[in-house]
């Protein structure tokens, strides 16, 4: 029985939670550090921040004081754009792990494919893996091509790309590559920006379950086989989101929600970013 603290093992044997909290976009200072321990408090063991969040102190805080064991944790990081290339990237980990306060990163990801930059970039996180810094290192954002032209030249395979996927932007091509290749898919924005929460079709099945449509969503997910990580800054809502476990989508209810897809991306495009 999948409980909230369930996890995939990934390719590399590291097992990962199926379901974590995401901190983008919320505040460094009391915002994160709270959001983090109600989390972790509320039984989560995932949480997935970046340089880019400028709130890495706040969760190394909020980890600090949660009384949990850090090896029951499960803490994501990932090198943003300006810091790719191989040095840049060393130097931009050890920044990210001072920032924590911790000794080890549980995964490390690239944030973006910048063209010419992310091979260089891999290289480093292959020696921080090498190094026994990250237990686990990936992807975000990349694209099918990005992925065939990292996989021809890695010594490390990517066990994780985490990319904006949702019902409105169900990425089937690509997660289909990705489990091929055994490379777990992660979710951002998995509640689509708050864009469905007015939905009949899900309004109808959330009804039936007597849950919310970000639960639904949120199971959809995990039956889906996509780990999640749901952002949220309300204690509430941070216990609502990981209450997801006591109901079950049926296979008629999770194909009205797959024909939701409209390839309709909310974040930034790979392949048009301005990097």
């Amino acid at each position: 029985m999948l409980h909230l603290q369930s996890t995939t093992k990934l390719s590399n044997g590291v097992e990962m939670p199926w379901f974590g909290l995401g901190v983008y976009k919320v505040e460094e200072g009391d915002q994160v550090v709270n959001s983090v321990k109600w989390a972790i408090e509320a039984g989560y063991r995932s949480i997935d921040t970046a340089a880019l969040y400028q709130n890495e102190e706040g969760v190394g805080q909020a980890i600090k004081e949660s009384g949990v064991p850090r090896e029951e944790l499960f803490i994501t990081t990932k090198v943003w754009n300006s810091d790719q290339g191989y040095d840049a990237t060393l130097q931009a980990f050890e920044k990210s792990l001072s920032k924590l306060g911790l000794d080890y990163v549980d995964l490390y990801l690239v944030h973006w494919p910048v063209k010419g930059k992310y091979k260089d970039t891999w290289r480093a996180l292959e020696k921080l893996h090498e190094d026994g810094k990250v237990r686990a290192i990936g992807v975000s954002n990349f694209q099918i091509h990005h992925l065939e032209d990292l996989l021809a030249d890695a010594k490390v395979r990517p066990v994780v790309n985490q990319v904006e996927l949702h019902p409105l932007l169900s990425q089937v091509e690509l997660r289909n590559y990705c489990k091929e290749q055994g490379i777990q898919i992660e979710a951002w924005a998995p509640l689509a920006q708050g864009r469905l929460l007015d939905n009949p079709i899900l309004q109808a099945i959330a009804d039936k379950h007597g849950k919310s449509i970000a639960q639904v969503l949120l199971r959809w997910d995990i039956q889906s086989g996509i780990v999640t990580i749901p952002k949220s800054i309300k204690k509430e809502r941070i216990v609502q989101n990981a209450d997801i476990y006591d109901f079950e989508l049926s296979v008629e209810e999770m194909k009205q929600i797959d024909d939701l897809n409209e390839d309709r991306r909310f974040g930034a495009d790979p392949d048009n970013f301005d990097f």
